[in-house]
Order: C-alpha cells, then sequence, then structure tokens
C-alpha cells in the first residue's frame, strides 16, 4: 500500500468520525498550545528582565560604603587604582545620595532622591539627555549647584515645559536646572523617570559627609567580571580590613543568576505543560485501540485479499500521526495567540519563537507516532481468520 494511499484512508477515517477525533485531539491541542505559550512567555519575560538590568549597567561594579570604619577612602585613590589597574576598569564614578525636599514655586515634592554622580555616569548607564547638557568635570571642581531631572520631576514641577535654565530648591539650596533626562518609564514615581543628578562633590557635602559613600566601576570586558571583583575587593580590603565595611554588587554576576534562575523557571513551567501532551499521547492511545477494535473485520478483509503485516501497521502508525499532527497544528494557531494576548495584559512584548513551535510540534508528532505503534502493532498481528468472524 502507497503512503499517499494510507494518508488518504486515515483523512477519511476521521473525517467519518468528527466528533471522536476532535475530542482525542483536544489534548494534544492544549498541551502543545501551553507549551508554546509558556516557551514564548518565558523568553519574553527573559528579554525584559535582561533589558531592565541591562539598563542598570550590565558590565559596572558598584561599591556602597557602610561607613562602620573610622578609615577613610578618597576618591583620589580609587581614581589611582583604576589607572593603575586598566585591564579591569575604563572608567569610575563617585557617588553620594541624599533626601530632601523639592520645590518649584508652590509645588512641593517630599522625600526625593537626589543623586551625587560624576560627569562619567551618563555613559556608564547609558544616560540620554533630551535637552541640555548632563554634569560637567568643570561642575565638580567649582561644586556648582546644578542639576539634570528626569521626566518625572518635569511634569510634576513644570507640567511638562522645557526646565533647563530654571532654578529649583533642593533643601534649603538653590540648584540650576542644566538637563532633561529621555524618559524611560511612562514618567511614573519611584521609576528610572523619577531622579534628580548633581555634582558628587556638591551633594556629600550637603549630605554632610567629607567623601563620597560609594563608587560605580565601569569593566572593560564583562566576561571578566569575576577578576575584576576580585581585584576591586583586594583593593578595599588593604584600606579598612574589614569585608563589612562595604558591598561589591557586581551587575554582571546578578544577570547569571537571574538567567540560571529564569531558565529553571522555563523548565519547570514546560514540564507541566508537558504533563498535558503525555495526557493527550494516552488518549490517542486509547482512541486507536478502540479503532482496531471496531475495524477488526476490514482489516481481516484486507489481509485475505493480500494486505501485508507492514501495510496494516503503516495504515494505523499514519492515521495516529495525522491525528496528533492536525492537534499540534491548531495546538501551534492557538498557543501563538494566546503568546500575544497574555504578553499584551502583562505589559510584555511576546511573539511565538520558532524554537516553541519546533519543540511543541515535534514532540506532538512524535507522541502520535509513540502512541500509534502499539496499537497498529496489534491490528498487524490480527490473525485474518479470527478478525473475518469478528461482528
Amino acid at each position: 500500500m502507497k503512503t499517499t494511499q494510507a494518508f488518504m484512508m486515515a483523512f477519511s477515517s476521521l473525517v467519518s468520525n468528527k466528533m471522536r477525533a476532535f475530542l482525542t485531539m483536544l489534548g494534544m491541542i492544549i498541551g502543545v498550545g501551553a507549551v508554546i505559550a509558556m516557551i514564548s512567555l518565558m523568553d519574553g519575560m527573559i528579554d525584559y528582565t535582561m533589558g531592565s538590568f541591562s539598563d542598570l549597567g550590565a558590565d559596572t561594579i558598584t561599591v556602597n560604603l557602610t561607613g562602620m570604619s573610622s578609615k577613610t577612602l578618597t576618591d583620589e585613590q580609587v581614581y589611582e587604582f583604576v589607572e593603575e589597574h586598566p585591564e579591569h576598569f575604563c572608567d569610575l564614578s563617585p557617588s553620594a545620595s541624599l533626601t530632601a525636599a523639592v520645590r518649584y514655586k508652590d509645588t512641593l515634592l517630599k522625600n526625593e532622591s537626589i543623586s551625587g554622580v560624576s560627569e562619567s555616569y551618563s555613559n556608564m548607564q547609558a544616560l540620554k539627555v533630551t535637552n541640555g547638557r548632563f554634569l560637567s568635570y568643570a561642575d565638580m571642581l567649582s561644586r556648582s549647584k546644578v542639576c539634570v531631572i528626569g521626566t518625572y520631576i518635569c511634569d510634576e514641577l513644570f507640567n511638562g515645559e522645557n526646565p533647563v535654565g530654571k532654578m529649583i530648591k533642593i533643601g534649603a539650596e538653590s540648584y540650576t536646572i542644566v538637563g532633561l533626562l529621555e524618559e524611560k518609564a511612562d514618567s511614573a514615581k519611584y521609576s528610572a523617570d523619577d531622579y534628580i543628578y548633581a555634582p558628587y562633590t556638591v551633594v556629600e557635602r550637603a549630605a554632610g559627609s567629607a567623601q563620597p559613600n560609594g563608587y560605580t566601576f565601569k569593566m572593560v570586558d564583562s566576561d571578566k567580571s569575576s577578576a575584576a571583583q576580585q581585584e576591586l575587593e583586594d583593593f578595599l580590603y588593604d584600606v579598612f580590613h574589614d569585608s563589612d565595611c562595604y558591598m561589591v554588587t557586581n551587575m554582571a554576576s546578578l544577570l547569571d543568576i537571574m538567567d540560571e534562575m529564569i531558565g529553571v523557571m522555563e523548565k519547570i513551567l514546560v514540564g507541566i505543560a508537558g504533563i498535558s501532551l503525555l495526557v493527550a499521547g494516552i488518549g490517542i492511545m486509547n482512541i486507536m485501540l478502540v479503532s482496531v477494535s471496531e475495524r477488526t473485520r476490514e482489516i481481516g478483509i484486507r489481509k485475505s485479499l493480500g494486505a501485508k503485516q507492514k501495510d496494516i501497521l503503516k495504515q494505523f502508525v499514519i492515521e495516529a500521526a495525522v491525528l496528533s499532527s492536525l492537534g499540534g497544528g491548531i495546538g501551534i494557531v492557538i498557543g501563538g495567540i494566546a503568546t500575544t494576548t497574555l504578553g499584551n495584559l502583562i505589559g510584555v512584548s511576546c511573539a511565538p519563537t520558532a524554537k516553541a513551535v519546533a519543540i511543541a510540534f515535534g514532540v506532538s508528532a512524535a507522541i502520535g507516532l509513540t502512541f500509534g505503534y502499539m496499537p497498529a502493532k496489534r491490528a498487524a498481528r490480527l490473525n485474518p481468520i479470527d478478525a473475518l468472524r469478528s461482528d
């Protein structure tokens, strides 16, 4: 029997039992759709999460000083350290922080965070200025009371108008706005748009400190972040002789950990969704066994007319594969729609990936062949005389 003839007979059998075929495919449809949605959504979440962390500087190491030591670390010492290790570090920004009220005319914002940074910070964190400029080296040296603000601050104080050149009060001091940052997070409070940057030399003094309370280092190669972190920790320990006096955060290491965690979650979710594919496979095997029982006389007639075991085996294996593949195809469409819909609901850009479709369809076809083989083998081994006697 030709393969094309076997496919035609398989389709004919499915059409003659539409409802039974649909109910059998339903498990495969749900399983394939769930696998595609899970994999695609997790891929979208990975891209979103990695993108968010990358915006914070995937090639940076931050150091926060806890203030638990009487020993001090000056910015001159840290700049010298960076110059002595060009193989690991290419840039540096001291940092200081201050929480204060911010006022413009009659508008008051309470408890705003003021970040003191250097002129290098904008390049290190990929900050873009849409109006005006970022902080300069001259601002650091002269301790100029200037600042750069995010779009949230601009909307709250100036109703979205260009704020460059205007003066605001930070605490009791007046600062001139020299730049407006590009919007990143819909100008929401506590987001990446809710920031005020000023020279670290000014902020540290306003906070009552003689030195920066932290540093951000830009690495030459994030793939060598472990070596760079170790070099930095050795330097800090030589200064303080106590690891409790500082905290080192390596963004590249955090990204690796996050990637591993999401990868484990993806495998767990796909495994859960895959259970429905297993159940669907059992359903296919069950319905094929029923089909063999119902068509025992047909099998006996075909064998008496010269059909070989391999012909009967091929017919039922192909029928199971067609049943499984049709369910898989419908599941792919439904999974694609579900992925896009769920992605829009959670605010993450998601689309069915080639990997997800290939895995889901490949598994569905394999299940059809695997679970269809046993019923097909049973049909092929039927004794033609006993089969003809069957009612």
